[in-house]
């Protein structure tokens, strides 16, 4: 699978909010900015917003190989599922999906930076704000961002979901603080952009609540790497793979 003159089709999950669509507008801009080949980037969404994955492929020039690059930040449905199975659905044209942005420890340092930004202070008590999956493997990718993030912090991290999963993230936010005295209780938002989940962020009880990791201000550099190495890392992945097919003929 010869991927070296891939596009980079970067597929959000997709959202109604004006701030979270240019928050990962920015985000691709940044990306397309990095690259050699600006023109060989997409944007496109497996839900919400249009194009949709097989309007974004199509888009490209006839028979250019392309890499999905999951911009979310854990491997669930969305990923094992859809992206699969649009994936699969392509015709005349080689494509290869990537992993999910996270878990990363560069995502930890810019959850790190958002609570610094909002004013956290070393002595508060972190609960992460997660979206929450149906997907076991998206629920441990979660908690292991928690982790990767209390380790940065040299403090424990309590994760909180806000659909499909336990706790909920407002019982995550009550349990602390009830164990925390007067403490804060801080949510630090693991979710990618502005829209519905960071609504329900702010609104489920915690004294602070950081900015998603992208902003339509602000897209962190850290972030560009990591789409940029997934991008990378399955272009290597799919060169591995021809070269043992090529071998054991």
């Amino acid at each position: 699978m010869d991927l070296t003159t891939a596009a980079l089709v970067g597929i959000s999950h997709g959202t109604a909010s004006p701030d979270g669509q240019a928050a990962v507008q920015r985000l691709i801009d940044a990306v397309a900015a990095s690259v050699e080949d600006s023109a060989a980037v997409r944007l496109g969404h497996v839900d919400v917003q249009q194009p949709d994955v097989a309007a974004t492929l199509a888009s490209l020039p006839p028979a250019m190989p392309a890499v999905v690059v999951p911009l979310l930040l854990s491997a669930g449905y969305h990923v094992h599922v859809d992206l699969r199975r649009e994936i699969d659905a392509v015709q005349h044209r080689t494509v290869r999906l990537a992993a999910a942005l996270g878990p990363d420890d560069r995502l930890a340092e810019v959850l790190r930076r958002r609570l610094a930004e909002a004013g956290a202070a070393p002595d508060d008590l972190v609960v992460l704000a997660v979206a929450g999956s149906s997907d076991a493997r998206a629920v441990d990718d979660c908690r292991d961002m928690g982790e990767r993030l209390g380790a940065v912090l040299g403090t424990q991290v309590t994760v909180g979901f806000l659909s499909a999963a336990e706790p909920r993230l407002a019982d995550a936010i009550a349990q602390v603080r009830a164990a925390g005295g007067t403490r804060r209780v801080v949510a630090a938002s693991y979710l990618l952009a502005p829209g519905y989940f960071q609504d329900l962020a702010a609104a489920a009880g915690a004294d602070l609540v950081t900015e998603p990791l992208l902003t339509p201000d602000d897209a962190p550099n850290e972030l560009v790497e990591v789409v940029l190495d997934r991008f990378a890392e399955a272009t290597t992945e799919a060169a591995a793979e021809a070269s043992d097919s090529a071998q054991g003929a």
